[in-house]
């Protein structure tokens, strides 16, 4: 009866060494997400997750770093449900998918590591026209995958989200008021380019509009890429066409 009970305590034992070291012990203590937006209304995402390592976990950290391949499901049965995409389109997805896992940073306490993900993202934001050569672009709420409090969807804490204009933007509206730039209130964020929010702001009625104002160059080079995409190769003649014809009527006219 005694080795009986022997057996149990140390297959117990080892059970729990065994789950310990498979697993480790990893916290995520912060997490940083850019959401980088481009004019054709898709967003490049860069997410950074730091990650305290136990002392107990650091040899395991190494190893599972070192077994490239380990896939992302394996990683979030390690790290937790923090370690997900946090802007995703769900008709769509997310494409060019990318995750670095950080050398460890050692410590007293264990070590320090950081996470990278990044991805892009189609429809993050919508876009209608104004005038010939503006248009307004409406970001998307719905793209948001963050943690859903009693009001709806809230930044968790030691969460900062950081959303990066298109170059040449003018911000309409925005909405909850960003932690950075603070000084941005005060001129109605006029050349404001990038702004961040910090845990614990509401994102349930989260607004951002925005114009962008094409110049007349890009306007001539969309429309010749349009009619680009629509004839093919036969464009280039009929632009071809239209020169020959402009030579030989000011060489008449010129004849005159």
């Amino acid at each position: 009866m005694r080795r009986l009970a022997l057996v149990v305590v140390v297959a117990f034992l080892s059970l729990i060494l065994y789950s310990h070291v498979s697993y480790g012990s990893y916290t995520v203590t912060n997490l940083n997400t850019t959401v980088t937006l481009l004019a054709n209304t898709s967003a490049e995402v860069t997410e950074v997750l730091t990650v305290q390592v136990s002392n107990q976990s650091v040899q395991q950290y190494t190893t599972d770093r070192a077994a490239l391949n380990l896939t992302l499901e394996e990683w979030q049965s390690l790290i937790g449900p923090t370690l997900t995409q946090h802007i995703i389109n769900p008709e769509k997805g997310v494409f060019n998918f990318r995750f670095l896992p950080g050398a460890l940073v050692k410590e007293a306490n264990g070590g320090r590591a950081y996470l990278l993900m990044s991805y892009y993202v189609l429809n993050v934001t919508s876009i209608s026209r104004l005038q010939p050569r503006e248009f307004l672009y409406t970001f998307r709420p719905s793209t948001f995958n963050f943690e859903h409090g009693v009001s709806g969807e809230v930044l968790p804490s030691n969460t900062t989200l950081t959303i990066v204009l298109p170059s040449g933007s003018s911000i309409t509206s925005i909405y909850p008021i960003p932690d950075a730039p603070a000084s941005g209130i005060t001129n109605n964020y006029a050349n404001v380019s990038r702004a961040s929010w910090f845990f614990g702001e509401p994102l349930s009625k989260f607004e951002l509009t925005f114009t962008i104002t094409e110049s007349l160059q890009t306007e001539v080079l969309k429309f010749f890429s349009g009619v680009y995409a629509y004839l093919g190769i036969f464009s280039f003649i009929i632009i071809a066409l239209f020169i020959l014809l402009f030579i030989i009527y000011a060489y008449v006219k010129a004849s005159r």
